[in-house]
């Protein structure tokens, strides 16, 4: 049973914030205060949007995949269904050519149209996440043995240790 009810508070598709298994006609006596306010603002959130995107927030990774998850980051919806989306400079130009295939997968997930834009906001994304920083540093791993091979053509030995520091310092590695 307790696991039945926390599949409900963690799915997306309830569309109240009351949980009607503790209500009681029969019950007299004092109710807590939370049940009552949310009787009363669970159709305004309902109405705004609120708790959609809540579950966009939530299920982020699941909608669009790892790939675009780890450069985008959902920030509001508007009441027109524009999707103010924050991006990594470094992606936004291709997630501006992949905007109408990110839209049909958000609408597909809520089984209705929900998104009919996306505005795209470049800048830093409010959680970094560690496994894409690993990632990122494998590759650069990858890339200072290259530029090791290619540096030991270079017979001045100042310029070389110029070189590879700026290598470095252009993958983001430590000295």
């Amino acid at each position: 049973m307790a696991t039945a009810k926390r599949q409900r508070d963690l799915s997306c598709e309830t569309p109240s914030l009351a949980d009607p298994a503790r209500e009681s006609e029969h019950h007299q006596g004092f109710r807590a205060v939370g049940v009552a306010v949310s009787k009363l603002a669970a159709p305004i959130v309902i109405r705004r949007g609120g708790g959609i995107l809540v579950c966009l927030k939530a299920q982020w990774p699941a909608i669009i995949g790892p790939e675009w998850a780890a450069t985008t980051w959902p920030s509001t919806l508007g009441r027109d269904g524009a999707l103010k989306l924050r991006a990594a400079s470094t992606a936004a130009l291709e997630l501006q050519h992949r905007t109408p295939l990110l839209i049909e997968r958000i609408n597909v997930f809520f089984n209705r149209r929900v998104v009919t834009r996306l505005v795209l906001v470049q800048g830093p994304l409010p959680l970094d996440s560690p496994s894409s920083a690993a990632g990122l540093r494998a590759v650069a791993g990858v890339g200072t043995d290259l530029a090791r091979g290619q540096l030991s053509g270079i017979a001045h030995p100042q310029l070389r240790e110029a070189l590879a520091r700026l290598g470095r310092a252009v993958a983001g590695i430590g000295a």
